[in-house]
């Protein structure tokens, strides 16, 4: 683990509908589900509430972006749902590449018997929880926080 910065940090998969979120513990070694936000002008509020109650010292935005590494409306999304997070939230928010998190969600649901209907409540979290432990273990590799920085701006 040599150049881990220790503590916890969120994990958020940014949705049309929902927005699911994760945290892992403060030495990066679980990534588990927190909640499902719905997408509405509460969302980012309730992601800064969670933030500060669990102490985070980052929050990671998925940037989701296609195949090639291109942006699509998603990923504009994702951008502008992490620019107002990081003017809401008081810590660094950074974008993490996301790619097939959400198709790895799904499989991993689908493996333990859950049809796409019942899990659709909760896949959100899941794709937060792999996009979360996907760059924990990159940071784990690498020895370098994963992703972009997301200026602070004010609101």
């Amino acid at each position: 683990m040599s150049g881990f910065r220790r503590g916890v940090r969120l994990g958020i998969d940014v949705g049309r509908a929902r927005v699911g979120v994760a945290r892992c513990d403060p030495d990066g070694l679980l990534a588990t589900p927190i909640e499902t936000v719905p997408r509405d002008d509460a969302a980012v509020a309730r992601i800064a509430a969670l933030a500060e109650e669990y102490s985070a010292t980052e929050i990671w935005v998925g940037l989701p972006t296609n195949l090639r590494g291109e942006d699509t409306a998603s990923t504009t999304d994702a951008r502008g749902f992490a620019a107002e997070l990081a003017a809401r939230a008081a810590r660094p928010v950074r974008l993490v590449d996301e790619r097939l998190s959400t198709v790895s969600a799904h499989a991993v649901l689908r493996n333990a018997g859950k049809s796409q209907r019942s899990s659709r409540s909760i896949v959100d979290q899941v794709a937060a929880v792999v996009l979360l432990q996907h760059a924990l273990d990159v940071e784990k590799s690498t020895g370098r926080p994963p992703g972009t920085p997301v200026p602070q701006e004010s609101p």
